[in-house]
């Protein structure tokens, strides 16, 4: 082969799908100051990290009447803002969350539960103060 040729048998660099920089529906950042959310209906929302109140990780109540449901839930609680995320592997965002590096949240299809530990597929914020 010319050494002007391409060489076009050379794999691309493995990457592995669970890394979180290129994850679907989290982000990971050690620097971040506010949690970046994705709703379902689209709409994004930036809540500071000083106004963190707490977060709750449960089992998803909805799997009693709905097998399919995801079986995770967390509801994340902000000064003037509730975010509530379903879905699975959701210890992940507990651990990111806890040390204010968890920087966005987002759903994502589903079907990609098989590629991904962490899989986020509801997102809601509800605005818990009027003066928002």
């Amino acid at each position: 082969m010319k050494s002007n040729q391409i060489n076009s048998n050379e794999q691309p660099p493995a990457t592995s799908v669970s890394d979180s920089r290129d994850h679907p529906c989290i982000g990971h950042d050690v620097n971040a100051a506010a949690f970046a959310v994705r709703t379902d209906d689209g709409l994004s929302y930036l809540l500071p990290f000083a106004q963190f109140l707490y977060a709750k990780r449960t089992a998803n109540p909805a799997l009693e009447k709905a097998p399919e449901a995801p079986p995770e839930k967390m509801s994340i609680h902000f000064v003037g803002a509730e975010v509530v995320v379903l879905g699975s592997g959701l210890k992940r965002l507990e651990s990111w969350l806890q040390r204010y590096e968890l920087s966005f949240v987002m759903p994502a299809d589903s079907r990609l539960s098989a590629v991904y530990d962490t899989l986020v597929t509801t997102v809601t914020l509800t605005l818990t103060k009027e003066n928002v």
